[in-house]
């Protein structure tokens, strides 16, 4: 008995001592309106959140009021905090155009970085932050709401199973009433409607989402066409850039409408695949629908209610440790790769440039 219970003991011991440290995060900026999902997070073995990046030291002290953190964790400039502390990660929650500017300042020093979605504001941008991380060698993860929905794994796996044929359409609508009228912050208003802090309106903070998801789907194919119209139906709250744009994505095979929107009655993010035997709707986190054609008109369907992903994809920052530590490997153009948001970037900034010229853009 006493030989059992001395290698039970060791075995705790080792099992402890393989554990891996846990992950030194910064969080770089604290004005996207995202950022409490990463300071209130609840302490866990796997991050440590040792310093922040924000030179608004009002909202800094409003933020360490609210969430907890001491303020002498917090630097002016991302110099002021390298010069201090040598963190394994950062994770950014400025506006996307300080995207460039934390991946200069992390990649040369190894320190990996994950930003909030899209990767950049033009795709001259995104490929400078990839020769950045390929030269480097550090990941460079983008975070997207919809990374967490296990409506969207179950779709894609129907569909990669041959539950409903051939691809031949996907519709995917994304947004809420617009920033304004739902009531972000200032800080985060004031550069969500710049053109150059966000690189656009709509059409970047939630046509990134379907981009990102047709990228995965089709398993990093790139669009054949890029079409884009874009409006600005709420001059009175964006008056710098669109709030509404439609993309259509032509393939060899299927084609994608994207409807990004800040005009939408309700928030939403949702997809519909649309094969030669039936379509699968993800209607939201959790309810799923598959609809098979038994005729002209006919059908069956049936509705699937799931719960939120597996650890660790319930948790972005989770994923983040654990792709550093090395205990998960991402599948090709998973949608947080930079093989896939090099993919997304380059379908904005087609995007973009038709709705700016009036032409579809070809790609291949």
């Amino acid at each position: 008995m006493k030989k059992i219970i001395a290698l039970l003991s060791l075995l705790f011991i080792s099992t402890l001592s393989a554990q891996d440290p846990p992950l030194k995060l910064v969080v770089a900026g604290l004005t996207h309106g995202h950022v409490g999902w990463i300071l209130s997070r609840e302490s866990n073995t796997d991050i440590n959140m040792v310093g922040i990046v924000e030179p608004n030291q009002k909202l800094a002290k409003k933020l360490s009021d609210e969430f907890g953190f001491s303020m002498d964790i917090v630097f002016n400039s991302m110099d002021e905090m390298l010069q201090n502390i040598s963190p394994d990660a950062v994770a950014a929650f400025g506006n996307i155009k300080d995207h460039l500017q934390v991946v200069q300042a992390c990649a040369p020093k190894g320190i990996h970085v994950m930003v909030e979605k899209p990767l950049a504001t033009t795709y001259d941008e995104a490929q400078q932050i990839k020769a950045l991380a390929d030269k480097h060698n550090i990941h460079v993860l983008t975070n997207y709401e919809t990374s967490w929905y296990e409506t969207n794994v179950k779709a894609i796996s129907m569909y990669r199973q041959g539950d409903i044929g051939e691809l031949r359409k996907v519709i995917i609508r994304d947004g809420h009433k617009g920033p304004k009228k739902i009531g972000v912050s200032n800080e985060f208003f004031e550069w969500l409607t710049d053109p150059q802090l966000n690189g656009g309106g709509a059409i970047t903070d939630f046509g990134c989402y379907g981009a990102n998801l047709m990228t995965w789907i089709t398993k990093g194919k790139k669009p054949n066409t890029v079409t884009a119209v874009t409006q600005q139906l709420q001059k009175e709250n964006n008056p710098k850039v669109d709030d509404d744009a439609t993309i259509i994505l032509t393939y060899d095979n299927e084609m994608a409408i994207l409807e990004p929107s800040w005009n939408w009655p309700i928030g939403r993010k949702d997809m519909e695949l649309y094969g030669t035997k039936g379509v699968i709707y993800s209607d939201n986190p959790t309810q799923l629908r598959l609809r098979l054609s038994k005729g002209y008109s006919e059908y069956t369907e049936e509705t699937f209610l799931l719960g939120e992903r597996k650890e660790p994809y319930n948790d972005p920052f989770a994923v983040f440790a654990a792709v550093i530590n090395g205990s998960l490997k991402l599948e090709p153009y998973n949608v947080y790769s930079l093989e896939n948001n090099m993919i997304t970037m380059l379908i904005l900034q087609s995007a973009i440039n038709s709705a700016k010229n009036g032409k579809t853009v070809q790609l291949n």
